[in-house]
């Protein structure tokens, strides 16, 4: 391949189809990016913004393109190009998601625990959900904090709620109330500290790039499906992993070494998480597409008195 004619903002795998953006986010999320020092992002970033400039340096070879461009994606943010705090970033799902997770499904039997872990969570996932929404709609201190505050409510009210009913129910129904509490916080933490895209619309560009307007509705489509990609990220270990501790439990080895299976559900959901965040970042495509036709009236009355019918589908960056 000529460097010359490298484009390192072209899609290494197929974005329209499940397997490539599986691929994709195999690629971006894997965790041991985590673990590199700003400098070196920073040298990525470097690389990737010479390529684009069309001035890649003497004796860059494509696979260091390809490295470069995948420290990018990790770490920087697709709006702005600024970095990423390390917490938000989607490789840090993994490491961050299965301790958090872990000791979740570890500590549920007294209020106080579920409180605390409950709090922790979703501090994390507000975190996260900052980190990754779509920065063309900015959110004041204020909404960021009413958003933390509604959802981490959410969690609560739920997961001390539903601990307390199931107090009679059988030991299995107890442990899946984490996952109920997250599914439900995360139907509120994301769509309030997104609220700005909600109330007044995501940008959307045509299939170049060339921004056409802010769609209400594009924002709510996009949003949803952060929010659905979320559950399904969580839901795996924190339905099937009870059952299995269920089981193990009951065997005397298990009980003999009851300090470890905190650890041992940390490890456990790892396992699950590995393959569960790129998994459920692919169910959407990234860059998503929305018809004129399903536009508020106004912005689709706008688009074809200036591009006539040549204009059928709009585009947005749905976050993650």
């Amino acid at each position: 391949m000529a460097l010359s004619s490298f484009d390192i903002d072209a899609p290494r795998w197929d974005q329209s189809t499940f397997m490539g953006r599986l691929k994709h986010f195999f690629n971006i999320t894997d965790c041991r990016t985590a673990l590199l020092p700003d400098s070196r992002l920073d040298e990525a970033k470097a690389l990737v913004e010479s390529c684009r400039a069309g001035s890649i340096p003497p004796g860059t070879t494509v696979e260091q393109l390809y490295y470069a461009k995948k420290l990018y994606d990790s770490a920087f943010h697709p709006d702005t190009g600024d970095r990423m705090n390390l917490i938000g970033r989607m490789s840090f799902q993994v490491p961050g998601g299965m301790a958090i997770t872990g000791f979740m499904l570890q500590f549920y039997r007294t209020v106080p625990a579920v409180v605390f872990w409950q709090w922790v969570n979703q501090s994390f996932n507000a975190l996260v959900n900052y980190t990754n929404r779509n920065a063309a709609s900015p959110i004041t201190p204020k909404q960021i904090g009413v958003a933390y505050v509604t959802a981490t409510s959410t969690a609560l009210a739920t997961a001390v709620g539903l601990n307390l009913y199931t107090k009679k129910a059988p030991p299995l129904v107890a442990r899946w109330v984490p996952f109920v509490a997250v599914a439900a916080a995360n139907c509120v933490n994301i769509p309030m500290m997104r609220q700005q895209e909600i109330l007044n619309g995501i940008a959307v560009t045509d299939e170049n790039g060339n921004k056409l307007g802010h769609s209400t509705k594009a924002a709510v489509k996009g949003i949803t499906q952060v929010v659905i990609s979320r559950v399904t990220m969580a839901a795996p270990g924190m339905i099937v992993l009870p059952i299995i501790m269920q089981r193990l439990e009951k065997y005397k080895f298990m009980q003999r070494i009851t300090f470890l299976h905190g650890p041992i559900q940390v490890m456990l959901v790892g396992g699950f998480l590995i393959f569960m965040v790129p998994a459920a970042c692919s169910l959407f495509p990234q860059r998503c597409s929305m018809a004129v036709s399903k536009l508020e009236p106004e912005l689709r009355d706008s688009i074809r008195s200036q591009y006539g019918d040549s204009i059928r589908h709009v585009y947005f960056n749905k976050g993650l």
